[in-house]
């Protein structure tokens, strides 16, 4: 609001300044959003930690795909730590309250791990594609997988940076927040590029990278891959360990897919409003409700697909399943255990391969060295 005038505490005139209040909400709302942002907070740190916990103890449970989840599930935790709790706070309160060292750290932080994280579902994605479709021809092995996140961080990083190196805090002048008839300087956590347009560029840029284009290949790959599992659930004659492995296989196809669809799904209003944001010449009323109301919700909204996805691999999973609770009993009982993972030896897995001619010897299917049920 502006205002010519305003005594404040100690009787002090001050005049011609634009005045705003210091918290954007009401009692009811923001204790809605601390609720809401706290639940995901939990759901984030305890449910990643969890899956890094059952995968790091197990060694069973490092094949290719776990360690992508693995991946996913540090990013996920990065998500936790570091953006929800300033995003929260950011959304109660007009200005930034924090430094330029966490304006900068927890946007690039956040930028990060949701790049790391769609990139970790299209190599998941390529990874069963290949795996399915010509299971004769390719064969990742867990090193290969190790490099391939190592490359999904530095990209990350290239990507993100342009977008870390603008970012400023500013104080406002003539601008304060006002809270009990005392005024506080503004300051604001904001991307300060050259010109308006390079940062309208940048966003569809990054929009095409870290959005549609996963996207597209994730929706290819995965429709390639249940068309193959279809086909071959469908031939007359096949084994019945070979269904039990394609039933397997589905089973975890189905997760992976409602993993990236929730992803997709949970971003997709937070890119809708940074991209009207810029496409957009939205008047000052607009912005304000944007920032107070929409952001915070959409935010939430991506933030929340951190701590989803835990709950997905335990309801799908039954290794994950039997380490959460095999985790949550030794923590009860302050003991060092084991994680129960199911096993099937080579004798049993053997007879479900048709042919090993090609590679000149026997080797039980993927998903069942993974431990994958």
């Amino acid at each position: 609001m502006n205002v010519s005038a305003l005594n404040d505490s100690e009787g002090m005139v001050v005049s011609n300044r634009t005045l705003l209040p210091y918290y954007l909400h009401s009692y009811g709302m923001a204790a809605t959003y601390i609720l809401s942002y706290l639940l995901v907070l939990l759901l984030c740190v305890g449910g990643n930690g969890l899956v890094c916990l059952v995968i790091l103890r197990n060694r069973n449970m490092r094949s290719v795909t776990n360690l992508f989840i693995l991946n996913l599930a540090i990013s996920d935790l990065l998500v936790g730590m570091f953006c929800v709790p300033t995003t929260l706070i950011d959304s109660l309160i007009t200005g930034w309250p924090f430094s330029q060292f966490t304006c900068t750290m927890s946007n690039l932080i956040q930028g990060m791990s949701v790049s790391a994280s769609v990139f970790t579902l299209v190599a998941i994605a390529v990874d069963r594609f290949l795996g399915i479709v010509y299971p004769f021809r390719h064969r990742m092995k867990p090193i290969t997988a190790l490099l391939a996140i190592m490359f999904i961080w530095l990209l990350a990083f290239a990507i993100i940076c342009p977008s870390a190196a603008t970012l400023t805090v500013m104080h406002l002048q003539d601008t304060y927040m006002v809270q009990d008839n005392q005024t506080y300087p503004l300051f604001v956590c904001y991307e300060d590029w050259p010109r308006h347009g390079l940062r309208r560029i940048y966003t569809t840029v990054i929009f095409v990278q870290v959005y549609l284009a996963p996207l597209a290949v994730i929706s290819l790959m995965y429709g390639c891959v249940v068309a193959k599992l279809s086909t071959n659930l469908r031939q007359v004659g096949l084994a019945e360990i070979g269904r039990a492995r394609s039933r397997r296989k589905v089973k975890v196809i189905k997760m992976l897919i409602m993993v990236a669809v929730l992803f997709m799904v949970s971003w997709l209003p937070l890119w809708t409003l940074m991209l009207l944001a810029d496409y957009r010449d939205l008047d000052r009323q607009q912005i304000d409700f944007l920032s107070s109301y929409l952001f915070p919700v959409a935010h939430w909204l991506a933030f929340s697909n951190s701590g989803i996805n835990p709950i997905i691999y335990g309801f799908f999973n039954v290794n994950f399943r039997r380490g959460f609770q095999a985790a949550a009993t030794c923590g009860a009982n302050h003991t060092r255990c084991i994680l129960p993972i199911n096993r099937v030896s080579n004798k049993t897995a053997a007879p479900a391969v048709t042919s090993q001619k090609a590679s000149g010897h026997a080797r039980p299917p993927q998903d069942m060295q993974e431990g994958i049920q």
